[in-house]
């Protein structure tokens, strides 16, 4: 899980998060295309950061992906374990 300080980032228009989104998905790709295992799942916007769940072989491909995007990844948290509803279920 990447925490991202983004000042006003939950005021952005549509436009501004799919102009950010294409730059880091262009980043990813070259990453993947030099055999770099990283992925991007998801993020959740609030109102100055950004949450984002990648796969990553490690945590130094995190930190590589927000030198070359420019988006800062000011925590990297890694995520052992999931659960959710289903989980209760025996």
């Amino acid at each position: 899980m990447i925490e991202r300080d983004i000042p006003e980032i939950g005021s952005a228009e549509r436009q501004q998060l799919r102009e950010a989104a294409a730059q880091s998905n262009s980043v990813l790709t070259a990453m993947q295309a030099e055999g770099k295992g990283i992925q991007w799942e998801h993020s959740y916007v609030v109102p100055d950061k950004t949450f984002c769940v990648y796969l990553a072989e490690s945590a130094d491909l995190i930190g590589e992906h927000a030198e070359r995007s420019g988006f800062p990844a000011s925590i990297v948290t890694e995520i052992s374990k999931m659960i959710d509803p289903v989980t209760a279920e025996g």
